[in-house]
């Protein structure tokens, strides 16, 4: 058992902690070399967001110095270093302040404005973006403490990702998008907290020099003040969280819903829209009209998939689009086109074929009949057009023609009856076998 829990313990690979506290300290300065680095980066990122490209984003945050000033915070918290805390958090304000207008600028400037997908995933934080900071922020003190650092920091910048919610709040002030801004500055600052927070736990788990304050009641505000800033950006990302998992489960079970159940007869599905936000689900049908007493059979089936509270919305084809002659609508109308002249289409190949099979049946039913007026022993007969398959090609044979009797012809009846054949189906190379 003790040698399972040697494994883990970090006493033999420590660092010197003043060596620690000294290289913590170093980086927590922005000026010179560090602050045109993060501009730099800012710029990187800010790029890399504008053409909704991972790459160049892992790029940015690699490059990026942010990581200092925040570590820089929760040591000087952890050994009660005040001076350390304010520089720490002096240049903390000035980076960010520096990020802020140098993204705010890059996209003012930028002709390309529309938000993709890597900026939409930073404005929405919850208790997830809250774990990620909180883990990375221990492996990046644990890191930095123990004499085999390796390349865990700069992972801790990519899994952290600092530099990104800072440039997607600027270009939420940049669009006046205040939502944007907002969303990702939380996510920046739960960042900002929570790697701290790490910080703080490791530095007193491994017992940095500590520093006691002047008095007893000056070590205890600074305690409330630590857990006070820690619950108040903890409780935000939990109920976000929370919100997240249940829309996911919302949006979950009113696919099922829809595939399971919006089935009409005559009627085919040309659109859905899931709302999980506003728990509401629109359905647009084209077709024949839905009855009221079907569209209420239909919404009676939500409490099936746990969709009790949701809201259902049947749109009827051109009724609706008529309604909603905007962009919208255009664009759902050209669908609606494109969609019934498919089904038309479908419709008529399917009709071509089956006509095709009756008159092939009614043809083959004829002909043994005829067949069988000139030769009475004549038991079955199969006609079907006959395609022969090769390595090379693929040709057509026009007819096979399988014939089974209960007496033998002769070689000159079989003749006869094959040139009697390619006159009536006027097909010179049909192929006939006697069985």
């Amino acid at each position: 058992m003790n040698n399972i829990l040697d494994k883990f313990r970090l006493n033999a690979e420590k660092e010197d902690l003043q060596t620690v506290i000294t290289a913590i300290d170093n980086g927590v300065v922005f000026r010179g070399t560090n602050l045109w680095v993060l501009i730099f980066a800012i710029f990187v990122a800010s790029l890399g967001l504008n053409v909704n490209s991972s790459a160049v984003i892992i790029g940015a945050m690699l490059i990026s110095p942010l990581m200092g000033p925040i570590m820089g915070i929760g040591l000087g918290m952890g050994i009660n270093d005040v001076a350390l805390l304010k520089k720490a958090l002096n240049n903390y304000l000035v980076a960010t302040g520096v990020a802020l207008i140098t993204s705010t600028i890059f996209f003012l400037l930028s002709p390309l404005n529309e938000a993709h997908s890597e900026i939409l995933a930073r404005t929405s934080p919850n208790i997830y973006d809250v774990l990620i900071a909180l883990f990375g922020g221990f492996a990046g003190i644990v890191a930095t403490s123990s004499k085999q650092k390796g390349n865990v920091v700069p992972g801790v910048a990519i899994a952290t990702a600092l530099m990104p919610p800072l440039c997607t709040a600027g270009y939420g002030l940049a669009t006046m998008q205040f939502s944007f801004f907002f969303g990702a500055f939380y996510l920046f600052i739960i960042n900002t907290v929570f790697i701290a927070l790490a910080t703080f736990i490791i530095v007193r788990f491994l017992h940095f020099p500590y520093k006691q304050l002047q008095n007893k009641r000056a070590d205890t505000i600074a305690g409330r003040i630590v857990f006070v800033v820690v619950l108040a950006t903890l409780l935000p990302s939990l109920y976000f969280g929370y919100d997240m998992v249940q829309q996911n489960r919302f949006t979950k079970n009113a696919n099922r819903f829809i595939t399971n159940e919006a089935h009409f007869p005559n009627d085919y599905l040309l659109n859905k829209k899931v709302d999980a936000k506003h728990k509401k689900i629109t359905l647009i049908f084209g077709g024949k009209e839905i009855s009221q007493e079907q569209i209420d059979a239909l919404k009676g089936q939500l409490k099936k998939y746990d969709l009790v509270s949701a809201t259902l919305n049947i749109k009827q084809g051109f009724a609706y689009l008529s309604e909603n002659k905007n962009s919208e609508g255009s664009e759902q109308f050209n669908q609606m086109t494109a969609a019934l002249a498919q089904k038309e289409n479908e419709g008529r190949l399917l009709q071509f074929k089956l006509d095709s099979i009756n008159e092939q049946q009614k043809q083959g039913k004829q002909l043994f009949l005829e067949m069988k007026a000139q030769y009475p022993s004549l038991k079955t007969a199969i006609v079907e057009p006959n395609i022969v398959f090769s390595n090379d090609s693929v040709s057509a044979r026009s007819f096979l023609v399988l014939l089974s009797f209960t007496n033998r012809l002769t070689k000159n009846e079989k003749r006869k009856l094959e040139n009697w054949l390619k006159v009536r189906l006027q097909k010179n190379n049909l192929e006939l076998i006697f069985q």
